[in-house]
């Protein structure tokens, strides 16, 4: 359990501190309320000692003031139970909120690097985690710190020496409390990570089940969830068992404590010495021995949830401390508009400093120019695009829109400029007019009609049982890849951007509606500078410019005849791959 942990939790919880003061108050009236209980108690029984010595007259107010305080004390325990909820799940709530917030603005490479259901967890399961813990721990220490102090004080009242033996018996119990705490803690660390692993496995098994099944993995990828299963079986094993020393054996310290407190009592009323006790306050001093070990007893019956919370806190602290995407310069314009001339000069970028990609890139394109990228797999391509948009920032080298270097530019403004359209779809599960018009505000549905019309979108979604009502499963599930394409690109259609990038973006629709497709970019494309990256023949042999890309560098350029009259690398790749279509 670390200490700066539970100090930056509770900087977390500093602004809700009138709770905090209101739990604390409350827990002082209720603990002293249910401490002066014992007292009454023993008043009560030094009434009835002996046959015939029963004081029924003193009796009936020590009852009436025991159920009074009993009363008063319920309430007050209730406003301190309200007064930790609020506290927890304000601050479980803003933890939350904080790192959802953080994962936008994380670089994109912490994303592509980190399993994405690990990520889920720790926004999900580890703040769940949090909360539970913070609840149990929060309760226990309002109500064990007045419990202790409190039970001490009135101990002292009744007799100093067996208070002092109580008191040097509790470090006893402290020891072996955080003795096994330290053991357990290792366990749970490794518990809530493995939690990740396994939520990161089933996430990609699930989304990826086609191809699972295609590829008959089934049972391997059972045997892996098996294997990352019991690793957490084992790992949880062990931190439930070693948690769950720590109650019987503060609790049988804390017998020993009720044992030498009613011998030492028992010897006090029998001897007088050191000084005399009637039963009633032996009694009441036995009371008060269990409520001084109530607390470490119910604190460590929790310990799993404490325990738990600290590593899942841990790890969500990880995701809050990660380095975020550069900011913004202070001093960043805003574009409003674009002509669409994009420069790259000098540009230099690798993903990983020991694996070069892009070399010395330089480009030029103006404004209503439909550039195509070709090349091999690997050799950039995808890379330029995430540079145009900033998703990575390029090692050393400048890319400029209509002169103004990017990285002077606000990243918000500059993926305005842009529309784009990828070969893996994203949609969400909602309606098709809210994915239409995912990246617009206050459109019309005639726009968004529209858009639909231009994209030959518009057909199929009528066929469909609500039309633009039909609400769409995760990720599109409910309907063909080749129609969630089609949304996609009706989707940047309608956002009407200057610089349009689409990557494989016919690749999932078929040849007839394709051709549709490429009439409704060549009108889109007018006037707009276009980025595209694909091998279809059609898209390559239409554009203005051909960049041919290998190993990271740009190779050669120019029109698809020039490139052919040159009998270089574009052409045997043409030869290769396109000859047959021609």
């Amino acid at each position: 359990m670390k200490l700066s942990t539970l100090k930056r939790l509770f900087r977390y919880a500093k602004p809700y501190s009138v709770f905090l003061a209101g739990a604390l108050v409350s827990a002082l009236i209720h603990i002293s309320l249910t401490l002066y209980g014992p007292i009454l108690i023993g008043r009560a029984v030094d009434q009835i000692i002996g046959p015939s010595k029963v004081g029924h007259g003193d009796m009936i107010p020590i009852l009436a003031t025991l159920a009074g305080t009993i009363l008063i004390s319920a309430v007050f325990q209730w406003i301190m139970a309200y007064c930790t909820n609020k506290i927890t799940y304000h601050t479980v709530r803003d933890l939350r909120v904080q790192a959802y917030q953080k994962i936008n603005r994380l670089p994109l490479k912490y994303i592509d690097s980190h399993a994405h259901g690990d990520i889920i967890s720790r926004v999900v399961n580890d703040v769940d985690q949090v909360a539970d813990g913070l609840l149990q721990g929060l309760t226990q220490l309002f109500t064990g710190v007045v419990t202790i102090l409190g039970t001490l004080v009135f101990m002292l009242t009744i007799s100093p020496v067996i208070t002092v033996v109580v008191v040097l018996v509790t470090p006893l119990s402290l020891f072996v409390a955080g003795f096994i705490a330290r053991l357990s803690h290792r366990q749970f660390v490794e518990q809530q990570a493995t939690q990740g692993e396994i939520s990161g496995y089933v996430e990609e098994m699930i989304s990826g089940q086609k191809i699972v099944k295609t590829f008959l993995y089934e049972s391997r990828s059972e045997q892996q969830f098996d294997e990352i299963n019991q690793r957490l079986y084992n790992c949880g094993v062990k931190a439930q068992f070693y948690s769950s020393l720590s109650n019987p054996s503060t609790r049988f310290v804390n017998g020993i404590v009720y044992t030498a407190v009613a011998a030492i009592g028992s010897l006090c009323a029998i001897t007088g010495r050191p000084g005399p006790l009637t039963i009633g306050q032996i009694s009441s001093f036995l009371a008060y021995a269990n409520q001084y070990t109530k607390p470490f007893n119910e604190v460590t019956a929790v310990i799993t949830q404490i325990q738990t919370a600290f590593a899942s806190a841990d790890r969500l602290f990880l995701i809050l401390d990660e380095e975020e995407e550069t900011p913004d310069a202070p001093d960043a314009l805003t574009l409003t508009d674009s002509e669409g001339n994009v420069d790259a000069e000098h540009v230099y970028f690798s993903y990983r400093p020991e694996t070069k990609l892009i070399q010395d890139m330089n480009l030029k394109a103006r404004k209503g120019e439909r550039i195509a990228i070709v090349g091999p797999t690997g050799c950039g391509k995808t890379t330029i695009i995430n540079l145009l948009m900033r998703f990575y920032d390029a090692d050393s080298g400048t890319i400029k829109i209509d002169g103004v270097d990017i990285k002077n530019v606000t990243r918000s403004s500059l993926r305005k400029m842009f529309g784009m359209v990828l070969q893996e779809t994203w949609l969400f599960s909602g309606t098709v007019r809210d994915n239409i018009s995912y990246g617009s505000e206050n459109v019309t549905e005639e726009q968004i009609v529209a858009a639909a019309k231009a994209a030959h979108a518009h057909s199929f979604i009528m066929r469909l049982p609500n039309g633009y009502d039909t609400v769409i499963s995760e990720d599109g599930g409910n309907i063909s890849q080749g129609q969630r394409q089609l949304l996609c690109i009706a989707r940047v259609m309608l956002v009407d951007p200057p610089i349009l990038i689409l990557d494989e973006a016919t690749s999932s629709i078929d040849t007839r509606t394709e051709i549709r497709i490429q009439k409704a970019f060549t009108e889109m494309m007018k006037g707009r500078t276009s980025f595209v990256v694909a091998h279809r023949l059609s898209t390559i042999k239409e554009a203005d410019l051909i960049l041919v890309m290998n190993k990271g560098s740009i190779i050669e350029q120019g029109t698809h005849e020039q490139l052919l009259q040159k009998q270089g690398f574009y052409a045997n790749l043409y030869n290769s791959q396109f000859a047959v279509a021609d």
